[in-house]
């Protein structure tokens, strides 16, 4: 199995704190995650244990199913997951960083474990500049939302 890592940066226009509250309050990343329909699907979303689950994709039916499962929670600077999806599976790791009292870096890590063997890391340079843009464009109108 093969694994790939992707980290972006965008730097937030509010405190830590502020920042935290946006960072997890996961339907509405609904709002600035490019073509992405996100919900809480187990526990509180607010500690280890908890899922969510985002759809990505073209309408509301069609795209990749992501579950993610909460398996480090430290408010307010910290979040990491485990996606446990049948088909998407790896680590996201969602880390802020105080700047100063009204700016925050975000910090967006993943470890993607690529599926089908050769096959799965061929796909992935296909779909990595498509991937990467939309994350990055999505930080984008995250950091705006605040």
């Amino acid at each position: 199995m093969f694994t790939r890592e992707v980290t972006l940066e965008v730097i937030l226009p509010a405190n830590i704190e502020k920042s935290f509250a946006a960072m997890v309050n996961w339907p509405a990343q609904s709002d600035w995650m490019l073509g992405t329909k996100v919900w809480l699907s187990a526990g509180d979303g607010q500690s280890v244990g908890s899922e969510i689950t985002a759809l990505t994709g073209i309408g509301s039916k069609l795209g990749l199913l992501d579950t993610m499962r909460i398996t480090n929670w430290e408010p307010p600077k910290l979040v990491e997951v485990l996606h446990v999806g049948k088909i998407l599976k790896g680590v996201g790791i969602f880390k802020l960083e105080p700047i100063s009292d009204n700016q925050t870096k975000f910090i967006w890590y993943e470890s993607v474990w690529l599926p089908f063997g050769i096959f799965g890391l061929f796909g992935w340079w296909l779909i990595k500049p498509g991937f990467v843009y939309g994350v990055r464009k999505s930080l984008k109108k995250f950091s705006s939302t605040l």
